[in-house]
């Protein structure tokens, strides 16, 4: 795996999405995130490339190994049947072969033991790279909902906007009722702050009305 790539995967696992928007504040911090799960992926990509290629040479040298074994223990057989038959210069050959597979195999387990290092570090790099992925996805996520939230409350229904419902409600009770009586519906009820301080004073007369009907009723008027 090159140090470039184990670089890239550092600075993914290693980062922070706080942090990420700290730096770019003054830009679009969705964008941001989007970019950085982009650049993950990318990365992703890369380390599961090389995953691949590192599991088909590590399974190329195991068949490779396990074939220099079984050439090893057929010259056995053979080294012994030539010196059987009084063939000494096909054992020596044979014993040449012999000795250049011995050279060759522990080359080959050093190179298996570091393609299954390889193998191991890309499987922890990916799953870490995962888990990261992960994460940003929650942020991101977490960052749209509270945006999202955010914009609702900023935006309230205002009186204008209620002002308008409550007309379209009055003129289609209006609309039922000349109809089916033909008679006049509701009266104009101004603005809802109007409508709200005569709601006021209607409650306030009628205050007023309960008060002096307890006064006659204590006076024994009532």
């Amino acid at each position: 795996m090159a140090d470039s790539l184990k670089a890239r995967v550092g600075r993914v696992v290693a980062g922070s999405m706080h942090a990420l928007l700290d730096r770019l504040e003054d830009l679009n911090p969705q964008a941001a995130m989007e970019q950085a799960l982009r650049e993950a992926d990318g990365v992703i990509d890369e380390v599961r490339h090389e995953l691949g290629t590192a599991s088909a040479n590590r399974h190329l040298a195991q068949q490779q190994h396990a074939r220099l074994n079984r050439s090893h223990e057929d010259l056995r057989e053979q080294l012994t049947q030539a010196l059987a038959a009084g063939r000494e210069d096909l054992a020596r050959a044979a014993v040449a072969r012999q000795l250049d597979i011995e050279a060759q195999i522990p080359v080959l387990e050093t190179a298996l033991a570091d393609l299954a290092r390889q193998e191991q570090e890309l499987q922890g790099f990916t799953a870490a790279l995962l888990a990261k992925r992960r994460e940003m996805q929650e942020a991101l996520a977490a960052f749209r909902q509270s945006r999202a939230a955010g914009a609702s409350a900023a935006q309230p229904p205002g009186a204008a906007g209620v002002e308008q419902r409550l007309a379209q409600v009055t003129q289609a009770f209006d609309r039922v009722y000349q109809r089916h009586t033909g008679l006049a519906g509701t009266q104009p009820s101004g603005d809802v702050d109007q409508a709200a301080r005569l709601a006021e004073l209607e409650a306030l007369v009628r205050d007023h009305q309960i008060a002096e009907r307890l006064a006659r009723i204590k006076a024994g008027e009532a």
